[in-house]
């Protein structure tokens, strides 16, 4: 290869190379400024758009515990565990069962030595219960 072949590769490689840069270029200020339509730095934020943002970490301070079949349930919605507390303990403890240890009511029923057909009656009938409790409060 002589020297005029080389020096026109190096040409022809040198002005792709800007070309590639130039578009490149073109295309980030354009992505920049189509962000910038859209996006809000942290200090342009109001106070409360910035409170909305934070997140809090709860550790179970505030939430109600039940104790049933040797482990501990945590229900964090008041109004929900007030209800639970109302009903009598072995209503309680087949409806924290299934709903919160996912138990079919023949297991219930052979955890609390009763009958699946007691066992489906008194999760019926306590789910009522709960929810004209709960409509109760909504009401207040």
């Amino acid at each position: 290869m002589n020297h005029q072949d080389s020096e026109h590769i190096r040409q022809a490689f040198d002005y792709f190379c800007k070309k590639v840069l130039k578009y490149k270029a073109r295309d980030y200020n354009a992505k920049r400024r189509q962000r910038g339509e859209h996006e809000v730095t942290f200090s342009e934020l109001s106070k409360q758009e910035f409170a909305s943002l934070a997140a809090t970490d709860r550790y179970f301070a505030d939430d109600f515990v039940f104790s049933v079949n040797g482990e501990n349930v945590s229900i964090a919605d008041s109004d929900l565990a007030e209800a639970l507390n109302d009903l009598p303990r072995d209503r309680r403890d087949i409806i924290l069962l299934r709903y919160f240890f996912d138990m079919k009511d023949e297991e219930i029923g052979k955890c609390l030595n009763l009958v699946r057909r007691t066992v489906a009656y008194r999760r019926t009938s306590s789910m009522q219960e709960i929810k004209k409790i709960m409509e109760a409060k909504s009401d207040e």
